[in-house]
């Protein structure tokens, strides 16, 4: 029993050492890797070459098929490119087998003793992160070293033995066992080279051993469709696209593992060569035989999973994959996209104002005020999105990122809120009334709102690329919008005093509506702050002190905020 325990230890090490490894690359190179992927767009080969190469580094051809879903579902990548890039991907995860199939047990304690140290020291950086890869890759070395120690105690029970020798001579249930210890470990290459390993110390037949080779790529396949279960259409495309050419693949190769044993094994040399090469080999010819499949096997998984009819609200394309999680970068790119279609939500609902004003138009003030509980479930659910992701796993400057994000949704829903109450108001004293406002005043709605949605398309780009000199323009439009409400508020009161019916009439609804505008241009303004922040060019305080301190003291010390360090609103 206790020999059986060191077994299971000892692979749920090799397990987690996997897992290890595969987290920290995508923690430090994620923004990289995607980049490498994103570039591969343009020809088949490229890309599974990238795929290749992405994947020897993640060791993990699911992560990667993760990674590519995200592009496709949201329209990043082509179907045909990601399909040619997992197979480039299945090909990197095989050569890892191969390396790691080598005798490297002298630099598992070197990378178990480097990683804990840089761990330790730099644990929330960098290095920290490098430093986790390490005491992964160390794991997995140490990993296999047990698994050939426990192997070999075990191979000699009876009980084991005759468990074992059930699995000869029947490829079907060999596959089926592969294919369940990869699904159930989340890596076809722990199985691998646990295979590898079993077959080196005689515990299983080599022939056993091709067999849960194949299912170990099945189950890889299996385990990606898995995944993205829940995802949308175009997301679940590329693992099921995966998943027939592995199924294909083992069609093929299965009524020739005969034939591998009798004239490739003797040029091998050693049985775990044996294994290990030839799941290089099914993938190697995998690739080649089906790179130029890549397009007819996209319309096929188009027909069985075809792509629904979008619309700009309802039954739209969601931009928040789960299966991007892993990867924080592109998470948080999931979350912007998901909030730039919260902001084009606003922005409909607020150039649908000024028309219901202009035409009282009751039914549309009814549609654009239903567009708010919209506004409020993207919120929610970006909300919660991102506190899905791993804040540790975030660089300093991804943290920004994720707080810009959560300060981004906050004011697209509040503005949502201040919209949806202007419109209640319009309702209720202008239209239900039959109430005008004058020439103009109306002049003057139309101004602000001319102005403000400028702004709320500007403040949208600062919030997209971050640019300085954007928000700083974004920020002078604050006061250049404060002095426009103050100017027409006192002209509002100048028609008063001339005794306007208009605007008598209207007056309570328009000094609403013009300051009610100035709130959500203050929101659209708040985007600017964390950029200028980032960039060090807002002021300890924006109001001037010293003239304050000269003339009115004690009115200066009573607005001088408690922290001058925060930018207020």
């Amino acid at each position: 029993m206790t020999h059986l325990l060191n077994l299971l230890a000892a692979i749920a090490l090799l397990v987690w050492g996997t897992h290890l490894v595969r987290t920290g690359i995508l923690r430090v190179l994620g923004a990289n890797l995607r980049n490498v992927l994103a570039r591969s767009v343009s020809n088949r080969f490229k890309a599974m070459v990238s795929g290749l190469g992405v994947t020897a580094l993640v060791q993990s051809s699911t992560a990667t098929a993760l990674i590519v879903s995200a592009f496709v579902g949201q329209g990043l990548m082509a179907l045909p490119s990601a399909l040619a890039v997992m197979l480039g991907a299945d090909i990197g995860t095989s050569l890892m087998a191969v390396v790691f199939s080598r005798d490297l047990s002298w630099l598992s304690p070197l990378f178990i003793f480097v990683g804990v140290v840089l761990f330790i020291a730099r644990q929330s950086t960098t290095v920290g992160r490098v430093g986790r890869i390490l005491i992964g890759l160390g794991l997995m070395l140490l990993a296999l070293q047990l698994v050939t120690v426990s192997a070999n105690v075990l191979t000699q029970a009876p009980a084991v033995k005759a468990l074992l020798a059930s699995l000869s001579s029947d490829l079907l249930l060999e596959i089926t066992v592969g294919a369940t210890l990869a699904v159930l470990s989340y890596s076809s290459l722990t199985i691998v080279l646990l295979t590898a390993t079993l077959a080196a110390t005689n515990v299983i037949p080599v022939d056993v051993a091709l067999g849960l080779v194949l299912g170990a790529n099945l189950g890889s396949g299996l385990l990606a469709v898995l995944t993205t279960l829940r995802a949308n259409v175009e997301t679940r495309q590329v693992p099921l696209g995966n998943l027939v050419f592995k199924v294909l693949g083992i069609a093929i190769a299965a009524p020739f593992l005969s034939l591998w044993l009798q004239y490739a094994r003797p040029l091998l040399g050693d049985v775990a060569t044996v294994v290990v090469l030839f799941h290089l080999s099914f993938n190697l010819l995998a690739g080649l035989l089906f790179i130029g499949l890549t397009q007819v096997v996209a319309r096929w998984i188009g027909y069985w999973l075809p792509k629904p009819q979008k619309s700009t609200v309802a039954g739209r394309q969601r931009h928040l994959d789960a299966s991007a999680l892993a990867t924080p970068s592109l998470a948080l790119s999931c979350a912007v996209r998901e909030a730039m279609h919260q902001a084009d939500v606003v922005e409909t609902m607020l150039l649908g104002v000024l028309e219901v004003i202009q035409n009282n138009d009751y039914k549309l003030a009814q549609r654009l005020q239903k567009m708010d509980d919209t506004v409020d479930e993207l919120y929610s659910d970006i909300k919660y999105y991102l506190t899905k992701i791993s804040r540790e796993a975030l660089s300093e400057n991804e943290g920004h990122r994720w707080t810009d994000i959560i300060s981004f949704t906050i004011n697209m829903e509040q503005i949502g809120d201040i919209i949806e109450r202007v419109l209640q108001d319009i309702e209720e004293k202008k239209i239900n009334l039959g109430r005008e406002f004058s020439q103009a005043g109306m002049n003057e709605i139309i101004e602000l709102h001319s102005r403000l949605v400028s702004n709320l398309r500007l403040g949208m780009s600062v919030f997209l690329n971050g640019n300085v000199r954007d928000a700083q323009k974004l920020l002078e439009e604050k006061s250049r919008f404060r002095d426009l409400e103050r100017e027409y508020a006192a002209a509002h009161l100048d028609r008063l005093s001339v005794n306007t019916l208009q605007s008598i009439e209207t007056s309570s609804l328009h000094l609403d509506l013009i300051s009610d505008l100035k709130r959500i241009n203050s929101h659209i303004c708040s985007i600017a702050y964390p950029i200028l922040d980032s960039a060090g060019a807002l002021a300890p305080n924006r109001l001037r002190h010293s003239v304050l301190d000269a003339h009115h003291p004690v009115v200066a010390n009573a607005i001088r905020p408690p922290n001058s360090g925060q930018p207020r609103a």
